[in-house]
């Protein structure tokens, strides 16, 4: 069995002032790896702000023996997270693993949702990512290696009443992952997501005391450290909560050959079972594998 071990490597984890990027930044920092502590000290909407939290968790760090630092940065800040980046780069040479956790909640019904709320925490989540990612980038790419991780959630990719400005956000980091895994591959560059279920303050008035009690964020923690180790997979979509470990995947289903007819509409309608039957589904490479499966089979009809 191989052993995860980041002795010599260099992570940034945003949003690791509490919650489950505290217990990501101690995972990582347990298992060797320098860590920057990243984290704005906002409340769970994204207002207000203070370094303490990331620098509680330093220190928490640093008592264990190990190496780190705090940075206060606001992940919608491209400028200070060029800065955050370069801060480590300066301090330990290097930057290995990002672990993109940053987010805010301002949930309500979409009719009842301000455009602000809605814009925010897409700033946050996905904009907050894209610009983490753009920042490491071109040293991962120097350096001929990078991992970074998503932090997605079920909300997302199912969906969840009151939350569609995050599940929007959330599902857009999925797209977000999945080319950049594409991009980053011939510098082994990999890149995953996390969907966890966990017991954190943005969680902890919306469930009973025993569900919270069996979804303890620790529980998360292994698949981070799988998703940005030496042998992590790419492209992969880990779902983790209560110790259980699953993955979702976007699929395609093989679909039905129908034409193009001034009927089309109405075969189709009838068709849609069998267009959406999951027998023979599978998980694309690329984009490119939707249009190869068109053509393929409109070509085949013409023969």
């Amino acid at each position: 069995m191989d052993k995860i071990d980041f002795t010599g490597r260099v992570a940034i984890v945003t949003g690791a002032g509490g919650g489950l990027g505290r217990l990501h930044a101690l995972g990582l920092a347990a298992r060797g790896a320098k860590v920057l502590v990243n984290d704005l000290g906002g409340a769970v909407d994204g207002s207000g702000g203070s370094a303490t939290a990331a620098q509680k968790v330093v220190d928490e760090i640093k008592a264990a023996g190990g190496e780190a630092m705090a940075n206060g940065a606001s992940v919608t800040d491209f400028d200070a997270v060029q800065a955050m980046v370069q801060q480590a780069i300066d301090a330990w040479g290097r930057v290995d693993i990002l672990v993109n956790n940053a987010g805010i909640l301002r949930d309500k019904s979409f009719a009842k949702m301000e455009i602000a709320d809605f814009r925010q925490v897409v700033d946050v989540h996905l904009m907050g990512a894209v610009h983490t990612c753009k920042a490491v980038w071109p040293h991962m790419v120097a350096q001929k290696y990078g991992r970074i991780l998503m932090t997605t959630s079920s909300s997302g990719l199912y969906g969840n009443f009151g939350q569609s400005n995050y599940g929007a956000a959330k599902m857009a980091l999925v797209g977000l992952m999945q080319t950049l895994s594409i991009e980053g591959a011939k510098s082994d560059i990999r890149v995953n997501s996390l969907a966890p279920t966990a017991a954190t303050r943005m969680t902890e008035g919306l469930m009973p005391p025993e569900v919270l009690q069996a979804l303890r964020p620790e529980a998360v923690v292994p698949a981070m450290l799988v998703a940005v180790s030496e042998q992590a997979p790419s492209r992969t979509i880990l779902c983790a909560g209560a110790g259980t470990y699953e993955a979702a995947h976007i699929t395609l289903t093989h679909g039905e050959h129908l034409g193009l007819s001034p009927d089309t509409p109405e075969r189709l309608l009838a068709a849609l079972a069998g267009v959406t039957a999951r027998a023979g589904e599978t998980v694309p490479e690329s984009g490119a594998a939707q249009g190869t499966n068109e053509v393929a089979q409109a070509l085949a009809a013409r023969r």
